[in-house]
């Protein structure tokens, strides 16, 4: 049975139960297509022998005692893809829920592949379609209906099952430890701070020119700085077309910017079209020196490149050994620099991934394995000095 939660005093009594668990399972419903915060709409979770959804629309509700047990360090919180739904609660309180699991992560950890969906680990380790039927129900509307509350209600309670299977694989295996090494990112507040100097970033450029990045980090940064202070979508703001346009042609006055195309008619000469005619003129009054630098993208030697097509081969043969993820284990672009560099600092080369792979790439680039197919076995086999 599940209990739709719309009062204070029930969601009390009810984290006071919860916290007497070694573990919850946890989601959330929100929207975001007409704000710039996202706006929690509901939140399903769920014991070993209680699942509730808690309505946080509910009038005067207090959610103190859930943000509580998000930070209660005896209780592990147990998501499917939790970055958006730490990102809701670092949003609401500052602080990402700890200890956490995320069963997405651990998946690909236990061999389940890149990404693996909820649906598809409920019907593989489960044994159950889940409904989808439901998938674009707009979450903020009341009152909800049962059926809604009964379908939420599945995104825990299969999790449930999920997170004990996890633990037993991990704990065969050994590689707990993996899944709390790359955990941390995610419990990490800085990875939902949203700096606006660096929205730039987000940006599909259209040259490497100094004073062009330096107008699409000042604009960008002033657009997210509105998108937050409105509430809206950043393209509700300002369309990413527009800005580039904005910071290719640079005016100088409203008649120029007003002869673009794209903008609105009457922006130039608006409160938007001012603040951004101040903010071309501070750009371009600013020295040179101090505009943004595109990084040169990694530029892998002649003599490296055969390295690297090997290091791709051996980590192919290692991932399928070890059943894990080969983007979990390392990236295309981290191959490169591992093959070109001598001393390079990677997360390829510390912790588990080292024992995985880090180590035999090492012992590769110096010449102290080969591979060699094997004909009779039809695999590539890794032969060591």
């Amino acid at each position: 049975m599940c209990t739709f939660i719309q009062t204070t005093e029930e969601l009390n009594r009810l984290c006071a139960r919860l916290a007497e668990h070694p573990f919850v399972t946890v989601d959330t419903e929100f929207i975001r297509e007409k704000t710039y915060w996202p706006q929690l709409c509901l939140i399903q979770i769920a014991s070993v022998d209680e699942a509730a959804c808690i309505d946080p629309l509910a009038p005067e509700i207090d959610l103190s005692a859930l943000f509580d047990l998000m930070q209660n360090q005896n209780v592990v919180k147990v998501f499917h893809a939790a970055r958006q739904d730490v990102e809701i609660f670092y949003n609401l309180t500052g602080k990402t829920p700890t200890p956490l699991f995320d069963t997405q992560l651990a998946a690909m950890v236990c061999g389940f592949g890149e990404s693996v969906s909820y649906q598809n680990l409920v019907q593989k380790l489960v044994g159950i379609e889940l409904d989808k039927s439901m998938r674009f129900t707009d979450w903020s509307r009341r009152p909800l209906t049962e059926k809604q509350i009964r379908y939420a209600q599945n995104d825990v309670t299969h999790l449930r099952d999920i997170y004990k299977k996890m633990l037993d694989i991990l704990n065969e295996t050994g590689r707990a430890h993996w899944v709390d090494d790359d955990t941390a990112f995610l419990v990490n507040p800085k990875t939902y701070e949203n700096d606006s100097a660096l929205a730039w970033k987000r940006l599909k450029l259209n040259s490497t020119k100094p004073l062009y990045l330096a107008m699409c980090q000042a604009l960008a940064a002033y657009r997210e700085d509105e998108a937050k202070r409105m509430d809206r979508p950043r393209r509700h703001v300002m369309r990413d077309e527009i800005l580039l346009e904005i910071a290719a042609d640079a005016p100088d006055t409203a008649d120029e910017m007003a002869k673009m195309r794209g903008l609105p008619q009457g922006f130039a000469n608006g409160r938007m079209g001012r603040d951004i005619l101040k903010i071309i003129a501070e750009v371009k009054s600013r020295d040179p020196s101090t505009y943004p630098v595109l990084p040169k993208p990694y530029e892998l030697p002649k003599s490296a490149r055969s390295v690297s097509k090997m290091l791709r081969l051996l980590l192919m043969i290692k991932a399928a050994e070890s059943d894990v993820a080969e983007r979990l284990i390392a990236s295309p672009d981290e191959l490169d620099v591992l093959a070109g560099e001598k001393n390079p600092d990677l997360p390829v080369l510390k912790g588990w991934r080292f024992e995985v792979f880090g180590r035999d790439a090492l012992e590769l680039k110096a010449g102290k394995i080969a591979m060699k197919y094997n004909p009779d076995r039809r695999r590539i086999d890794i032969i060591k000095d």
